[in-house]
Formats: C-alpha cells, structure tokens, sequence
C-alpha cells in the first residue's frame, strides 16, 4: 500500500513565542522547530501500514527551506521519500491555500490512504486535512485512534473517540484520516536510519511546477485574515498558606478560597 503523510513544522512547544512588531506574527528569530507532533502519529502509523502491507511512505510538506528538516526526521524514521512545496508567494498562506497546494502536489501521486494531524500545535485550527480531502474528492475521516485496515486492502475502519464511547467509520480506499493522539507511540530515528535519510529522494517543488497560480496565494488572497494577536493575561502570583500546624493552613486556605477567590 502507498500512503502519503502530510506534515507541518511548527514551533517547539518548549519555545518562548513573542508576538512581532507589526502585531499579527510572531518573532521566528531563535525559534527551535520541530514536526507537528500530531503529524508525526500519522508518520508511525504509515510506517506500521508499510511494514503490514509493504508499498511506500512518502511525506509532504510545505513551507520555507528549513521545512525540508521537520521532512528528514519523518525520512530517518523510515519514510521512502520527501516532497517539499516551497515558494515565496506561499507566505502568509491560510489554511486553505495550504491545502490547496498540498493537494496538487499529492494529486497525481499513487496512494491508498494520506495521514495528517488533526490539528497542528501552533494555529490550532484543524482545516488543511478536510480541506485537502475536498479538493482530491476523497472521503476523509478526522481523529483516528485505531485504523484497521480489510485484509483485501479496499477499504478501512478507522475508530474515533466520542463522548465516552469510541465510533467506528468504515470507508473505501483512498482515503484521508487525521491522526490524533492515542493512535501510536512514534518511534525514535536510529542513528543508521538517520545517515540514509540524507540519501533519500527529497523533491522540491513551487507553485508553478504544480500550475497554481501565486495570486491565489499570500498574505493578500486570504480567506481568514488575522487581525491581531495578543499573549494571554499573566497569571497572578501564588500565595503561601501560613500556618502552625495543618489544621491552622487549612482554616486559612478555606477562609482565603472564600473571601479572595470567592469559590466556596
């Protein structure tokens, strides 16, 4: 089976983000970037479908150059090969420009199945896998935590949780899943895997070589634009109970939960 993984490099969530100057980005100097982490189940679970079914995992991203890292890690993990989109008229894309491109650039590509995060860490938005589904005209099912797939490789049940229960879809290949967490543990990159990465196919590619045309994309051809961003309000200090003994902490913790924080 051929499966194509989707994947976004996105800020370390260990990363201090300060928002630019101009209010609606933020400041990219010394930021340490890392694979969506979402993205990174669907890169396992295409590994586990290769290793079952035998095929090819390719993985897809788009973005500036240094995207080709977040391309290499899922490449050391076991991927086949690596497509980068990249172009300067693609910056300040939104999501649906985003998938637009992705979308071309898997098109004439041979797969069973794409995987891709239910949502990336940073935006926190969840549109680009439906988005991509739409423009290939192929059913997608979102938040996959199993994926079972029928022994005559035509179709797949994918388990997603809800409310307390888990619901179980069933849909005919090909197909687009989101991956969420609980799906699988990804695996580490090996030193071996990680030296022949660097020997495996990586093809860049801009928005000509896949005949879109760069004034559907950018800042200007936004369908959701940002107007501002602002960092959330900072925490208030925390408070020492003082106190003898226990009994005189917890009276005084009582008394402040009721007169300060007015929660009992």
């Amino acid at each position: 089976m051929n499966v194509i993984v989707l994947l976004k490099q996105v800020p370390d969530t260990e990363t201090q983000i300060k928002i630019a100057p101009d209010g609606k980005s933020i400041v990219e100097d010394d930021i340490k970037w890392i694979m969506n982490p979402y993205d990174e189940f669907g890169v396992e679970e295409a590994l586990r479908i290769k290793e079952k079914f035998g095929g090819e995992v390719t993985v897809v991203g788009l973005g500036p150059k240094r995207v080709t890292e977040a391309i290499r890690t899922a490449l050391a993990m076991g991927a086949d090969k690596g497509i980068l989109i990249t172009d300067d008229a693609l910056e300040g894309s939104d999501s649906l420009a985003t998938a637009k491109a992705l979308a071309a650039a898997v098109r004439d590509l041979e797969y069973d199945i794409i995987f891709t995060g239910q949502r990336a860490i940073d935006d926190d938005q969840g549109l680009v896998g439906q988005s991509v589904a739409e423009f290939l005209g192929i059913p997608h099912v979102s938040l996959g935590i199993k994926v079972e797939i029928a022994d005559d490789q035509s179709s797949v049940k994918v388990h997603r949780p809800i409310e307390g229960q888990t619901l179980v879809i069933e849909s005919p290949l090909p197909v687009l899943i989101t991956a969420q967490k609980g799906l699988n543990e990804p695996r580490y990159a090996s030193l071996p895997g990680i030296m022949k990465a660097k020997k495996k196919p990586l093809e860049e590619k801009s928005l000509a070589d896949l005949g879109l045309d760069a004034a559907e994309f950018g800042e200007g051809a936004r369908k959701l634009k940002i107007l501002e961003l602002t960092p959330p309000p900072e925490r208030k200090p925390g408070k020492i109970i003082e106190g003898e003994t226990p009994q005189e902490k917890a009276a005084e913790l009582a008394k402040l939960l009721h007169e300060e924080a007015k929660v009992l």
